[in-house]
């Protein structure tokens, strides 16, 4: 089962990582990305085409079921204006072996940054503005799963 929410609304890690166990298995992977405090983020805003975001998303969690063994996929994405420390986003997987559920959480996360049509946008304490490019370790992460 693949879920995929993308909204402004906070998730409960609790009760998502509850929904992908009770689809069996005996493994879960998971990852939680925050907003980080660099000692000078005010907030950090993300944008995104709804439709263009389903769609990478739904490719990137179908993928990672036809690569690996999974009894669920859940990828929750927020966007609009978040503060530090903020959820931004949460991929739980789950499978009955441990290394299938951590290796298909690493990738859909690593597509996820390379692929998913989302745009960042930071600004600063002093009220400075700036959109966030493309990591080259994000890329890298994302080109070494060439499968």
């Amino acid at each position: 089962m693949i879920k995929i929410e993308v909204g402004p609304a906070d998730f409960d890690i609790g009760a998502e990582t509850l929904h992908v166990a009770g689809q069996g298995g005996g493994a879960i992977a998971s990852f939680v990305g925050q907003v980080r405090d660099d000692g000078n983020l005010a907030s950090l805003e993300l944008e995104h085409y709804p439709a263009m975001t389903q769609k990478a998303l739904g490719e990137i969690a179908e993928k990672a079921v036809s690569d690996w063994v999974l009894h669920a996929v859940t990828i929750v994405h927020r966007v609009g204006k978040l503060s530090v420390g903020d959820n931004i986003v949460l991929v739980i997987t789950g499978s009955d072996h441990r290394q299938a559920a951590i290796e298909s959480c690493s990738f859909i996360m690593d597509k996820l940054k390379t692929v998913a049509p989302f745009w960042k946008k930071e600004t600063r304490a002093d009220g400075a503005v700036k959109w966030i490019e493309e990591r080259a370790s994000d890329v890298e992460a994302s080109e070494k799963w060439k499968r």
